[in-house]
């Protein structure tokens, strides 16, 4: 499961490791806070119908990498509050997919490369998804209410916290480069005319150096649950 703010966050940093994934076999869903809807400098849209527009584009882009289920969370974009509702919703889209792993944002990010400020939506959206992984969704006595739902405790094995070029896991997206790049055009309202791929090569090159492979992406992994004990509990 992949959580994150906004349409086409997951297209600049993780959809090749998305993509990766669906390609081994493993079922990915996308988790987006919120619709994107501040996303479009239009003044003749109503937020409504860029929410629409930028919707029409995540699950577009998701198809690309073949992910089959993106659930929006409809949170206000540009104003997004990690409150305990926020943390509820997500705990009710863990227990109910029952993610292995969880990817998320790093919250701890605030500049990058000194040209930068990291968009406190991302930040917001990436310590939600912390808290809601550990120790919320596996705990059954927070939110009990939503075993009402069928829905129980479910404890995540890893989270995949994405690392901006750095981290201590590196995962080869060679192979799903291109479709990383082609779903990041999905995203028509944000890309215009620019073309994202060379950037998009360069900081996966970047983030490949020294590593023996062409194109990677950056993260720092947690265990919560090692393998022996998961080996347990299949």
């Amino acid at each position: 499961m992949f959580i994150f703010a906004h349409p086409d966050d997951i297209e600049f940093g993780t959809a090749g490791t998305a993509a990766r994934w669906v390609q081994g076999g493993a079922e990915v869903a996308y988790v987006l806070l919120t619709s994107g809807d501040v996303g479009i400098a239009d003044l003749t849209l109503t937020r409504e119908a860029a929410a629409a527009i930028r919707e029409e584009e995540q699950r577009a882009a998701a198809a690309v990498v073949g992910v089959q289920e993106v659930i929006f969370l409809r949170e206000p974009d540009g104003t997004l509050v990690n409150t305990l509702e926020v943390r509820r919703k997500l705990v009710r889209e863990i227990r109910r997919f029952r993610p292995e792993a969880v990817v998320c944002g790093d919250p701890t990010v605030w500049f990058v490369n000194g040209t930068y400020i990291n968009h406190p939506d991302h930040r917001a959206a990436a310590s939600a998804a912390l808290e809601a992984v550990f120790p919320a969704a596996g705990q059954p006595h927070v939110f009990q209410e939503l075993e009402a739902e069928g829905l129980t405790a479910h404890k995540v094995r890893k989270v995949y916290v994405e690392g901006w070029g750095s981290g201590d896991t590196w995962v080869n997206i060679s192979d799903t480069i291109d479709l990383k790049i082609a779903a990041l055009r999905c995203h028509t309202s944000q890309m215009r005319e620019w073309d994202p791929e060379p950037m998009l090569r360069q900081w996966s090159a970047e983030a490949a150096k020294g590593k023996e492979m062409g194109y990677a992406e950056t993260f720092r992994v947690i265990t919560l649950i090692s393998d022996e004990d998961f080996a347990k509990m299949s």
